[in-house]
């Protein structure tokens, strides 16, 4: 029988059937993605092949169908295994804050790490723009524009206010959307916001630490009234890329990838090799110097992970 993967809770996942039934599912064996053990080797949305067991009560993913892509992070608690976030979206919408809790300087970076591989579109939205100050304001222009210009949708919104939230809906009608952001940016209030049906369960910002605490505890796929569905993913904390060779993170960066035809060398990292196109359109300020300074720091993480796995093979 075929289903569509809608929850997943670790070790059972939701199963949507054909007829519409809903089963408890389990899967056998281990799976690899890219060659790199995962923790989790089925994804909401993954089409699957399942057997009912003899109860009819539950059943067994016997086959995951081909994807048309996914989105994977490293495991936060395996840095050499990868956790599935989602497969066969259509688009991702990025939800960030620039207030409560603050915006972490290189996180819409390395989100766009994640999708950019599988040419996934990603809207970035900036939500509680009810609690922006004038210069709250002024840096969402910056980041604006500089995201805006190489290709990604960015809007601000207020799940409080309902600002731009019919924006929102326009975007995601129809699609099969990943949401996903920082722990306490507000991403359960805006999901309720954009479908009130939904009622996702909401928690304050920390008092004691500022920051944010997690709500959503795994991924799960919601139905939209108006079309489409989204893809619901736990807050994000941390996100890291052992598993990224520099020339992976190079070629993901849309901007200087573009570019980098011009470089000198085929294999230019784009540091301090002689002829790098992209250093000079940095300079001329065509390509946003934040943008470099976010793929320097990646690029001396890569390297450095590379570093300590090669002293430890010795």
């Amino acid at each position: 029988m075929k289903g569509l993967v809608i929850r997943s809770t670790g070790s059972w996942y939701k199963v949507r059937l054909e007829d519409q039934t809903i089963l408890s599912c389990r899967i056998l064996g281990k799976f690899r993605l890219d060659g790199i053990p995962i923790t989790n080797p089925v994804a909401v949305g993954d089409q699957v092949l399942i057997e009912k067991l003899k109860s009819e009560e539950t059943g067994t993913i016997t086959k995951i169908l081909p994807r048309k892509n996914y989105v994977a992070r490293q495991s936060p608690r395996k840095k050499h295994q990868l956790h599935l976030l989602a497969s066969n979206v259509d688009q991702a919408l990025l939800i960030v804050t620039l207030r409560q809790p603050k915006l972490k300087q290189g996180f819409i970076d390395r989100f766009l790490l994640m999708t950019e591989p599988r040419d996934i579109p990603v809207i970035i939205a900036f939500n509680k723009s009810d609690v922006y100050t004038e210069e709250d304001f002024q840096l969402y222009q910056y980041l604006e524009d500089i995201y805006t210009d190489i290709g990604y949708h960015v809007l601000y919104c207020s799940a409080l206010e309902d600002q731009n939230v019919d924006r929102l809906r326009e975007l995601l009608k129809n699609k099969t959307t990943l949401v996903g952001g920082q722990s306490g940016v507000g991403k359960s209030s805006l999901v309720n916001a954009i479908e009130s049906s939904l009622d996702i369960s909401t928690m304050s910002i920390s008092e004691y630490s500022g920051k944010g605490q997690h709500t959503t505890t795994f991924a799960e796929m919601h139905d939209l009234s108006f079309g489409g569905n989204i893809i619901d993913t736990p807050g994000i904390k941390t996100l890291s890329f052992n598993n990224l060779e520099p020339q992976d993170i190079s070629h993901n960066f849309r901007e200087f990838f573009q570019a980098s035809d011009q470089c000198k060398y085929n294999n230019c990292l784009h540091r301090s090799e002689p002829g790098c196109h992209v250093r000079n359109l940095i300079e001329s300020g065509e390509i946003s110097e934040l943008r470099y300074f976010n793929y320097i720091t990646l690029l001396e993480e890569a390297e450095e992970q590379n570093y300590w796995e090669r002293k430890t093979d010795y």
